[in-house]
């Protein structure tokens, strides 16, 4: 139903466009027919198709409407940008050109012998006839560019101001044309028009310009969209304070495109004495080819330590952690990044922000005390696209403080592969391993033992660029024990069957006793491969077929409440709105469909702005036509609502929100931990596209430099 009426609402200015337009030029040839009863035809042909244009103007509301249910947020660019030049159009042509038009058809002959009249063609050339007519179609192109193209978000003030005086601006220029031309084609004795082949090549010669035009738009946002080869990740044109105090010196820090910055450097941000000490726990891991086989297929992939994924990581919370990054692979540069928790800002691992890349044959130590537990997981940060869709990731488990770990506690990360196509990994073709298996991997659980299923879901892009993975678990009831590495507090259990989605980045830990026959989990999109678990570690079980519409896990009020920090009636410090979207753009010389926020690609996305100790509240609107999972590194976010309703079950923490289409989410967050953080989907075929923004701390730069000039290859290099 929503998307049905996203997609209608959107396209429907096309029927205005096209049969307005072709409205349009039948009524400037009217005064050109030969005789009376190719008036009448051509008059009956331009008022046909002004009903099919007009049934487009009309059908905007129509569709939109049914929007608002949904949220103000879906409809409001239909209602105050698109619609009312269109409006304006069609009720100018219903007022001044449909009686015109009628009576011009009265009022001639059926004779194919008797030429027009003087009156006649002084009719068919009155401005008040053609001009708004033609002034309907440019209406639907407008009403195409706004809803298809450029799809503005709030606020719209610039937007109606220069969409209606385009408008305007048309009809003065037409006004003037038609003004003059009625003197000439329609006067007592009209001067000759020009001849076919004339008009002919005047056409010809619109549509060759009109092509360049579009070329030249398209060669220059290329070019102009180009990254610099040296540049600052954090810098922003579009600093967003959230109604906030702000900082007129880091507005103009924001501005910066120099290396010469003054403030807290995020190199400076390294947890200071609370990372002093001899290490609780140290790990290596080196980065290195690997060559895989998935589906019968051979990738050339890069892992962990020789792994894919790579050696899972387990502590303990409140550990001192220090791992050192060895890198041998040739001619990259390689990162880790700490999906989840929440690291000092010069340890989170993004080239080019809070560190450089790490390049081959070098090393990097990272270092921090954990303080929060779950499941988390690591990955590379640079060229993550590329990478992490290769095989550098690995899961990491935080444990209680002093805890151990129980047999049958473990990890699953699935990954959804690209399969190779001659030496190079395909994008439109996926297939899911679990571990490391492309199959069915199989696992020994004696009957009643306690298990815990740790998901991770390491893909870099959703299914089909549209929806996320579901998972399914059959042969037992199970709770959902935590999500994104935060407990539910009191969960219930859920009968066999029940999908889950997961979006890309983001975990959910099942938890059931393992029953006297198989358990197996599985993703529907690739229902051959999954993982059974048996008490003699041999047992098959089938896929599950899971239909379209069946049982899914709700997040929104599952477990039992609990006292928060915070809430939806909570003072808030800074507020902010995220309009996830869609459209054909530019993002680093290449022209494409792109996913924008508020509109806009890096570096032109806004750049949230706090200062420590404030309390944000973000509001997420995915208005676009894909799902996006949102990921805010260094902060754990509450969600405070979904869709309008408060969330009633256990309190929903998050680092990767999966933002479906049509979703209206309010999330909150204490800005406790400084420096500069990105933000963005967790596609990482969207954060490829420019679909990445950074949470800045007033008062904090960064010293690092990305571009290819640098070797820090952040997403879309």
């Amino acid at each position: 139903m929503f998307e049905a009426l996203l997609n209608f609402s959107e396209i429907i200015p096309l029927l205005t466009m096209i049969f307005g337009g072709l409205a349009g030029y039948r009524a400037g040839q009217l005064v050109r027919r030969r005789h009376q009863a190719a008036l009448r035809r051509s008059v009956l042909t331009t008022l046909v198709l002004l009903v099919v244009a007009t049934i487009g103007v009309l059908a905007l509301p129509a569709l939109s409407a049914p929007l608002v249910q949904f949220g103000w947020d879906f409809a409001s660019n239909r209602f105050l940008v698109g619609l009312p030049p269109m409006a304006i159009a069609a009720v100018a042509t219903w007022v001044l050109s449909v009686p015109r038009l009628a009576r011009l058809r009265r009022e001639a002959a059926r004779d194919k012998t008797t030429a027009l009249t003087a009156e006649q063609r002084y009719a068919a050339a009155d401005p008040r006839l053609v001009v708004p007519v033609q002034l309907l179609g440019i209406s639907g192109f407008l009403g195409v560019y706004v809803l298809m193209v450029y799809r503005p978000v709030t606020p719209y003030t610039i937007d109606i101001i220069t969409v209606n005086g385009i408008l305007l601006a048309v009809a003065a220029l037409f006004w003037l044309r038609h003004t003059r031309r009625q003197r000439i084609l329609g006067g007592e004795e009209p001067r000759r028009g020009p001849g076919f082949l004339l008009r002919v090549g005047r056409g010809l010669a619109g549509v060759a310009a009109v092509v360049l035009a579009v070329g030249a738009v398209i060669v220059a946002g290329q070019e102009l969209s180009k990254l610099p080869p040296n540049y600052d990740m954090s810098m922003s044109h579009n600093m967003d304070w959230g109604g906030g105090p702000r900082s007129e010196q880091h507005e103009a820090m924001g501005m910066r495109m120099t290396g010469h910055h003054s403030g807290l450097s995020v190199s400076e941000l390294n947890g200071g004495a609370d990372t002093q000490g001899t290490p609780d726990k140290t790990f290596t891991l080196t980065a290195m080819k690997k060559t895989i086989t998935v589906a019968g297929k051979q990738i050339e992939a890069w892992g962990y330590n020789g792994q894919i994924p790579g050696p899972e990581i387990r502590v303990n919370d409140g550990d001192l952690v220090q791992v050192t990054l060895i890198n041998q692979i040739p001619d990259i540069g390689v990162t880790i990044h700490w999906h989840g928790l929440d690291v000092p800002n010069s340890q989170d691992g993004v080239p080019g922000v809070t560190q450089d890349a790490v390049r081959t044959g070098q090393q990097f130590v990272y270092r921090f005390r954990v303080h929060q537990t779950g499941t988390y997981w690591y990955h590379s940060h640079q060229s993550a696209f590329a990478q992490v869709d290769r095989g550098l990731f690995g899961p990491l488990v935080v444990l209680p403080k002093g805890a151990k770990s129980d047999p049958y506690d473990m990890t699953v990360t699935t990954h959804d592969w690209k399969l190779l196509k001659e030496n190079e990994l395909a994008r439109d073709v996926s297939y899911m391993t679990f571990d490391q298996t492309d199959g069915v991997e199989k696992r020994a659980v004696p009957a009643g033992s306690p298990v815990r299923l740790r998901i991770v879901n390491s893909g870099t892009s959703a299914v089909n660029d549209e929806k996320s993975p579901t998972y399914v678990l059959t042969g037992t009831p199970f709770k959902v024990a935590a999500t994104e590495g935060t407990e539910v507090d009191q969960p219930s259990e859920i009968k066999a069957g029940t999908g889950i989605v997961i979006g890309t980045g983001g975990r959910a830990d099942l938890t059931f006793t393992m029953p006297n026959g198989p358990v197996r989990l599985t993703n529907i999109e690739n229902p051959s491969t999954g993982l059974v678990l048996s008490p003699d570690g041999t047992a098959d079980a089938p896929a599950p077929a899971f239909a379209a519409d069946g049982p899914l896990f709700k997040r929104d009020d599952y477990g039992a409440p609990a006292s928060t920090p915070f809430g939806l009636s909570s003072h808030f410090d800074r507020t902010f709105k995220l309009v996830l979207d869609d459209g054909p753009g530019f993002f680093n010389g290449k022209f494409d469909v792109m996913v924008k926020i508020n509109g806009e690609v890096f570096p032109n996305t806004p750049m949230l702005m706090v200062r420590q100790g404030d309390l944000v509240k973000v509001t997420i609107v995915g208005r676009g036509h894909v799902n996006h999972p949102m990921h805010l590194h260094g902060h754990q976010a509450l969600v405070l609502s979904h869709n309008g309703k408060p969330i009633t079950g256990s309190p929903w923490w998050t680092d990767t929100l999966e933002v479906q289409k049509g979703d209206i989410y309010e999330i909150a967050f204490k800005a406790n931990n400084p420096g500069i953080w990105m933000d963005h989907c967790h596609n990482l075929q969207h954060t490829e596209k420019g679909m990445v923004m950074h949470l800045g701390y007033e008062g904090v730069t960064t010293p690092y430099r990305a571009g290819t000039e640098t070797g820090n290859l952040p997403e879309g290099q």
